[in-house]
């Protein structure tokens, strides 16, 4: 449990289930639409009444004006971010830290997912959620001037559906009908959930996907091709326009002094800085000189090691910067060898299993993290929506009509990653190990593993960040004490990302990022259709008719008790189907700073949120 203001979020977010009315039509039937409203809740009711005037976690009164430098590693070459194509840079887009895009509705970070309107200054659900009204602010215009229209969310809308990235593909396809109600008021009707797209329940996240659509100017996009890569100065409605590019090295925003949502509750306090610069370096380790000779403001580390060991300079002793970790309540990255079941060789559960008693995270913690870690036990690490112990309750009711098809140890056996907190334990989990491979078939000749097939067990672990490469370098230590053969390949970022989109890899350090409120990502995630869905974040491969059915259970959950219990219930699933070889997480965010920029006292929900900065 997290400190009273976050308990009293918990029972202020979530209401009693809503009942849904039967229907078998492709459209939804007739439901009383609601009164309008400033926010809307995934479940419950908004932290933050209508009038407020700002969030909690903002200064309402930190100075406008000044520059923020950042830095990040690898490259851009394009300015459109809503395609699989091409890489681009950090702030261009509609998520965290977005600077030119915007979306209807943003989030409030103090609650698990409810969202206050932004272009969208009003909404109206109806009551099983089957429909939305937005109403758009009448003041919301574009960076050139032109105004925020109907036309400019139907078309932002129909682009994506059917041109965007295959999430926005996935989850745009569930709406029934986009219709334009008058020039600033728009309908959206929802498909029911059946097999045929016309009968069962209503997908209760849909009006929040909805609102959380980046809007782009349809004067600026209907004569162009929306699929190929751009270096054309984006137009968007956010509160920074792009003023300079040098492809692959740095990109340079300006706060728009014409900016037309600056006045409201929901962008009171961010956004504060006059000019924005993002400068991009080869690695990490020529990103962290940079940032201790001050070429750039903040960088928040990642390397529990570095963290440890590279922030030591005599900028800290002078007080000139100064290193923080900010605590959170959020869900960690679920971080780890995520092994490609679209290989034959990690087809084959027991292997993947194995593998998970092959690593020496105690040895790893101590020696390269100075015990900074935790070990990553869940697919919703540090959080409440993580597995523990044995399924009850209402999660044993949910698993429960599927336990023919799941292995038995889903009801019997805890589902946690083997402890090695001493050589002597770490030596028994490798014996263990090879247990497992020998019962199945697997045998050692001349030194080298080979499955059943014949076929040798070896495998490349694919890699983005050179700094990655002691841990799996370890590892692959131990794996050849099993007889297999594994080799570490780092590449640069562009070749990663193109790789890990075409899943061209064995095994790769790569991480899923949930938030407290899963939802359709879920399928995007694990999904037999995402499976094969080039660019997906079905990064395992994983196929299966159960962890199909739990995924979209979530986003169909009306409290937050069931939020919390089909959650579990899946990632137990996912836990025992060993896809990953667990990692690490360090639970805080640990960020070094130049006492040049500012950020509030007070911290949300989710942690820092970067666009609170100020300058002096």
């Amino acid at each position: 449990m997290v400190n009273g203001k976050f308990s009293s979020v918990r029972r202020l977010c979530f209401v009693k289930k809503n009942l849904f009315l039967a229907a078998f039509l492709v459209f939804v039937p007739f439901s009383a639409q609601a009164a309008p409203q400033a926010a809307l809740a995934m479940a419950g009711e908004p932290l933050y009444p209508p009038d407020f005037s700002h969030f909690d976690y903002v200064n309402p009164d930190a100075p406008k004006g000044g520059a923020l430098k950042l830095g990040a590693v690898g490259t851009f070459d394009s300015l459109n971010p809503f395609i699989v194509r091409g890489q681009t840079p950090f702030g261009i887009g509609s998520g965290t830290m977005s600077l030119v895009y915007e979306s209807l509705m943003v989030r409030g970070w103090d609650e698990p997912f409810t969202l206050y309107g932004l272009i969208a200054e009003s909404v109206e659900v109806a009551e099983d959620r089957s429909s939305i009204i937005f109403s758009l602010n009448k003041a919301a215009h574009f960076s050139d001037g032109t105004p925020v229209t109907a036309e400019d969310v139907l078309f932002s809308f129909t682009t994506l559906r059917d041109k965007g990235r295959p999430n926005h593909r996935s989850y745009y396809k569930k709406v029934a009908l986009a219709e334009k109600l008058s020039p600033l008021r728009v309908k959206f009707t929802f498909k029911r959930g059946g097999k045929d797209g016309g009968s069962g329940a209503i997908d209760r996240e849909m009006p929040l996907i909805i609102g959380l659509m980046p809007i782009m100017p349809k004067h600026d996009w209907q004569d162009r091709d929306f699929n190929q890569t751009t270096l054309r100065t984006p137009v968007g409605s956010g509160p920074y326009k792009v003023t300079m590019v040098d492809v692959g090295h740095s990109i340079t925003y300006e706060r728009d002094s014409r900016y037309w949502a600056q006045d409201l509750s929901v962008q009171r306090g961010l956004y504060n800085f006059g000019k924005i610069r993002v400068d991009y370096y080869r690695d990490d380790s020529i990103a962290l000189q940079a940032f201790k000779a001050g070429q750039y403001d903040l960088k928040r580390e990642s390397d529990p090691a570095k963290w440890a060991t590279s922030y030591d300079f005599p900028a800290i002793a002078q007080g000139r910067a100064r290193v923080e970790r900010l605590e959170h309540h959020r869900t960690e990255p679920a971080y780890g060898y995520i092994m490609n079941t679209r290989r034959a060789l990690f087809a084959d559960p027991v292997l993947r299993a194995a593998l998970e008693y092959s690593f020496d995270f105690g040895w790893v913690n101590k020696n390269l993290f100075h015990g900074q870690v935790k070990r990553v036990d869940s697919f919703f690490p540090n959080s409440e929506l993580a597995a523990s112990g044995l399924p009850e309750g209402k999660e044993l009711a949910i698993l429960a009509p599927y336990r023919a098809q799941l292995p038995p140890e889903i009801f019997t056996t805890p589902v946690v990653p083997p402890e090695a907190a001493s050589q002597e334990q770490f030596r028994a989990n490798l014996l263990k190990a090879e247990t497992m491979l020998r019962e199945a078939g697997y045998k050692v000749e001349g030194n080298r593993l080979f499955a059943p097939s014949g076929a040798p067990v070896a495998f490349e672990i694919l890699l983005n960040d050179p700094a990655e490469e002691k841990t799996a370098l370890n590892w692959t230590r131990a794996l050849d004490r099993l007889g297999i053969a594994a080799r570490v390949h780092t590449v640069d970022s562009a070749q990663y990302q193109a790789r890990l989109a075409a899943f061209d890899y064995d095994v790769t350090a790569n991480k899923w990022l949930n938030s407290l409120s899963p939802g359709n990502e879920q399928m995007y995630f694990w999904g037999s259709l995402a499976a094969g869905q080039q660019g997906s974040r079905n990064y395992a491969g994983v196929k299966d008719p159960v962890v199909d059915a739990l995924a979209a259970s979530i986003p169909n959950a009306a409290t937050r008790e069931d939020i919390v219990a089909a959650s579990r219930a899946l990632d137990r699933v996912l836990m025992q189907g060993h896809y990953f070889v667990p990692l690490y997480y360090l639970g805080a965010d640990t960020i070094a700073s130049w006492t040049r920029v500012h950020h509030p006292e007070q911290m949300s929900l989710y942690g820092n949120v970067m666009e609170s900065w100020w300058g002096q």
